[in-house]
């Protein structure tokens, strides 16, 4: 089920599990594909499900400085090369909902709907940037330690952090195995990435919108901030932080399921 392949001389891993219409997974910043472990597992009784590790996260290696939105999805599209994929429907989640965005400009052809989960189109704002900056120096300084922690901690909704305590600490190891050159490659990355939000507005596919109401990350008003295309879907999480398809599991996967049966029924 886990699989790699060389590309540019450097390893690229995925997992690539069961039969089906095509799903592809992509993680946030400081995750890797085995984040998605349970979402996928069933995700798998009705699909074939792709997970990738985007570059500098899991067994991926860094490939170059930084890691723009355009190049992780072009790690993407040779995933589905590799695979022998033609149409798949990606659900990204946080920085790997950018990577989808570049990837809905860059190969639509190769999409029958995208989601997005607890992302935005949106590029960063100053503030946003200088946060980045902050971060890479910290880094840089040796803090990666307090980073990844803080970080895994806060993608959950705050009252739920007593009830995640298991599902928190697998996030922390995670977070804590990303190496320092590959955090700073993303934060790079998602720093100078463009706004994408024409791209979403105008495009004729399927979206399907996951938020979670107790975002840490992602503003409450997102959506009146936003032009939606016009075969959207929307679900709204009541329960959940950053991580609805860990917060909320049930919801996320029939949310999922039914959204990737309409893209597939087109």
């Amino acid at each position: 089920m886990i699989k790699t392949f060389k590309f540019n001389n450097k390893t690229v891993r995925y997992s690539d599990q069961a039969k089906g219409n095509v799903v592809v997974l992509l993680h946030g910043f400081l995750e890797s594909l085995d984040i998605f472990d349970n979402f996928a597992k069933k995700l798998a009784e009705e699909f074939r499900v792709i997970c990738i590790d985007l570059p500098g996260h899991g067994k991926t290696e860094v490939f170059e400085q930084p890691h723009s939105m355009e190049f992780m999805s072009d790690i993407v599209y040779e995933v589905l090369k590799e695979t022998f994929v033609e149409k798949c429907t990606i659900i990204g989640h946080s920085m790997g909902g950018y990577v989808t965005l570049s990837f809905a400009e860059k190969y639509p052809e190769k999409l029958n709907g995208f989601s997005l989960f607890n992302s935005t189109p949106s590029a960063d704002n100053e503030l946003k940037r200088t946060a980045r900056n902050l971060t890479i120096e910290d880094i840089k300084n040796g803090k990666k330690i307090q980073i990844c922690k803080e970080h895994a901690s806060k993608t959950f909704a705050n009252e739920n952090v007593g009830k995640f305590i298991q599902e928190i600490g697998f996030a922390k190891i995670i977070a804590l195995n990303t190496p320092e050159k590959g955090i700073i490659a993303a934060l790079e990355g998602m720093k100078n990435r463009k706004d994408f939000s024409n791209i979403l507005e105008n495009t004729d596919l399927p979206f399907l919108y996951v938020l979670g109401m107790k975002d840490n990350f992602i503003p409450s008003n997102i959506l009146s901030l936003l032009k939606l295309p016009k075969k959207s879907q929307i679900l709204i999480l009541e329960n959940s932080g950053h991580q609805g398809y860990i917060e909320e599991t049930e919801k996320s996967v029939e949310a999922v399921v039914s959204f990737v049966n309409y893209c597939n029924s087109l």
